[in-house]
């Protein structure tokens, strides 16, 4: 029987527009030369429903905080220490049930066997995903050597130069999905192999949102600082407010960048970020704002440039770096529209500043881009069903500890992540024995 070709997919061509756009999205450097399968991808991308951006998890996540609390007791005797902390305000706890005390063969369910929908792991899975536990750091830091990194991913970098040195340091374990941000679970049975699939990349960001534990990114980045902030009399540095913050000065003047530094040290970090996925021989890179919320610098009036500076950063890496990836195939930016925001007759969230740098600089490169208003469990998820390596990006926090206010009921999108995949089981160092194995580590 000949198929009805008026209701078979159109193809995407070089000139033609990806069809059935559910969602604001734009693809750029497809052309010609591109892979149909990529092409095919990119279709199947933007056909997805569009994301949940009121559900559960946009709030405090308080359910799926507990959710995730009473996964870990019942199946691994998850215990808070009382009085306790791994560092100031993240609660230390311990396993009384250790993973190799459970038999290979075990069936683990998220949230538990009894629920109506569940994801099923076997205890020898979980070993294989916290054994794929790998560092990438960069060796051209000062300071950035193995015995660093061991003090750092227990939480124990100081405030200031080792707090920066973490910008360049990249961690990434197989780390599967149990949910979407509608914070639904995902039903898995054993023989799908879609989830072995995924990669969770942890990055710290630049970080301009004034606080004492990165101090040198303002001292670094912000060249006028001693106009910005209240100065301590004493120390001739920012005053320090509740133990944490700085305090802008009353009619103070808005920051100002040094700009050829920023973008140097934001390229240096997409590079390493990239290449590290290109060691995991990732196929797929689903990327997201790092620091580019709260964290970019909106109270001193630095965020239109800091987020334009990071989209720039990462598009000259993609040009120039692109040619030599032998296993990366596209990047797709997973970049939610929550609030719009107008200024200076522009749209100031940060999709539009993607879109405006891929559109002005007419990207070229050779790796293919999708920049989509989506949840990125939702695309690293549907790319993971079509059989690529998949890796997803989890801004993470200077301090260098997984999730780290996770059981806040408070959280961020490092600590949403926390709960919504097996990060906690694959990248936390009070439960992945591997994260504090220095043969782990990898200096480049």
């Amino acid at each position: 029987m000949v198929p009805d070709k008026s209701k078979l997919p159109s193809p995407i061509t070089a000139d033609s527009p990806l069809q059935l756009k559910l969602y604001p999205s734009k693809t750029f450097g497809l052309n010609s030369s591109t892979d149909s399968n990529i092409k095919q991808l990119f279709k199947h991308l933007i056909s997805l429903s569009p994301m949940d951006k009121n559900g559960s998890m946009s709030g405090d996540c308080d359910l799926e905080t507990t959710q995730m609390e009473t996964f870990l007791s019942q199946t691994f005797n998850f215990q808070n220490l009382p009085g306790q902390y791994i560092v100031h305000g993240v609660k230390s706890f311990e396993l009384r049930k250790s993973l190799d005390s459970i038999h290979p063969n075990v069936v683990i369910h998220f949230p538990s066997k009894t629920s109506k929908t569940s994801f099923a792991m076997s205890a020898q899975e979980i070993r294989d995903w916290q054994q794929s536990y790998r560092v990438y750091a960069d060796k051209t830091v000062e300071g950035m050597t193995k015995e660093f990194l061991l003090q750092a991913l227990q939480g124990k970098s100081e405030c200031g130069d080792e707090a920066f040195r973490m910008k360049f340091v990249v961690r990434i374990s197989t780390c599967p999905i149990l949910m979407e941000f509608d914070a639904r679970i995902i039903p898995r049975e054993l023989q799908e192999e879609w989830p072995n699939r995924i990669k969770l990349v942890s990055v710290t960001g630049i970080d301009f949102a004034g606080r004492i534990h990165d101090i040198n990114d303002i001292l670094t980045y912000v060249t006028n600082w001693r106009e910005v902030y209240e100065i301590n009399a004493k120390s001739a540095l920012p005053q320090v407010y509740h133990g944490r913050d700085f305090r802008r000065q009353a009619n103070g003047p808005r920051g100002k960048l040094n700009i050829d530094l920023l973008l140097n040290d934001l390229v240096r970090m997409a590079r390493l970020r990239l290449q590290a996925c290109e060691e995991e021989k990732v196929q797929i890179v689903v990327e997201t704002g790092i620091g580019l919320g709260v964290f970019a610098g909106r109270a001193i009036e630095i965020d239109e440039t800091v987020r334009a500076l990071s989209a720039r950063a990462i598009r000259q890496v993609l040009e120039e770096d692109g040619s030599n990836y032998r296993n990366i195939q596209a990047v797709v930016f997973a970049l939610p529209i929550f609030d719009v925001d107008y200024r200076h007759a522009k749209r100031q969230d940060t999709y539009q500043a993607f879109v405006d740098e891929f559109d002005s600089s007419k990207y070229e490169g050779p790796i293919p881009v999708l920049i989509a208003d989506q949840d990125m469990h939702r695309l690293t998820v549907a790319i993971a069903r079509k059989e690529f390596i998949v890796s997803e990006l989890n801004p993470a926090d200077s301090h260098g500890v997984f999730g780290e206010y996770w059981q806040n009921r408070g959280p961020a999108v490092e600590e949403k992540l926390a709960l919504t995949t097996v990060g906690l089981l694959a990248q936390h160092h009070m439960i992945n024995s591997y994260v504090l194995k220095p043969e782990n580590y990898r200096l480049m």
